[in-house]
C-alpha cells in the first residue's frame, strides 16, 4: 500500500524500483495506491497483456472490507450484476467472510465509525476495471475501507507480507 503499481515514482509516490526486484519485469495489471495485495510481475509480454487486459477472464479474488453489514439482498446484487458509468459489471462469487486473522493493521488506520459496523466480503471478478470493487459495493451500500487482492488466476498471495515477493514458475497450461 503507499506504493505505485509501476517502477517509477510520481507525484510524490515511491514505485517498485526500490523493491530489488529481477531486471526485464512488468507488472501484470495495476492495484491502485491505496489498495494492497497480490501483484503480479512477469518477463512474458503476453501473459502481461493477457492478465491486465479488462476482459481477459482471468479470475481476481478480493477480500474487501466494507462499511455496513452485507447482507444476502446486497450480495446477491453484486452477483447479477450492477450498472456503472463505464458499463455492466458483476460478481463471479460475493459472500460474507470472516475478518482475514493474518492481515495485519492498514496503515493509515481505516475509518471507524462507532454507529457503523464493518464487515469482510470476498469478491471474485472475471475482468479488472479501474477501481471495479470499490465502486461495486459503493452502488449496493457498501463502500469499501480497506482492499485487498488475494488471487490472480493460479496464483495466491499465500504468506506474503508487504514489500515481499518471491519467483514461481509458469502458469499452468490452459
Amino acid at each position: 500500500m503507499n506504493v505505485l503499481s509501476q517502477f517509477t515514482p510520481e507525484g510524490g509516490w515511491p514505485g517498485l524500483g526500490g523493491f530489488g526486484l529481477p531486471k526485464g519485469v512488468y507488472a501484470a495489471g495495476r492495484l491502485d495506491r491505496d489498495s494492497e495485495g497480490l501483484l503480479l510481475l512477469t518477463d512474458d509480454g503476453r501473459l502481461q497483456a493477457r492478465i491486465a487486459a479488462p476482459g481477459s477472464g482471468i479470475r481476481k479474488t478480493y477480500l474487501a472490507q466494507v462499511e455496513g453489514a452485507p447482507d444476502d439482498r446486497a450480495l446477491g446484487r453484486l452477483r447479477d450484476g450492477v450498472a456503472l458509468r463505464d458499463g455492466p459489471a458483476r460478481a463471479l462469487a460475493a459472500r460474507a467472510v470472516p475478518p482475514p486473522g493474518w492481515l495485519g493493521p492498514r496503515d493509515p488506520p481505516v475509518r471507524a465509525r462507532r454507529s457503523v459496523p464493518d464487515h469482510w466480503i470476498e469478491l471474485v471478478l472475471g475482468e479488472g476495471r479501474n477501481r471495479q470493487v470499490r465502486r461495486m459495493t459503493a452502488h449496493v451500500g457498501l463502500p469499501t475501507l480497506r482492499l485487498v487482492r488475494v488471487r490472480i488466476g493460479p496464483w495466491a498471495l499465500g504468506g506474503l507480507a508487504p514489500g515481499e515477493w518471491r519467483e514461481e514458475g509458469p502458469p499452468p497450461p490452459g
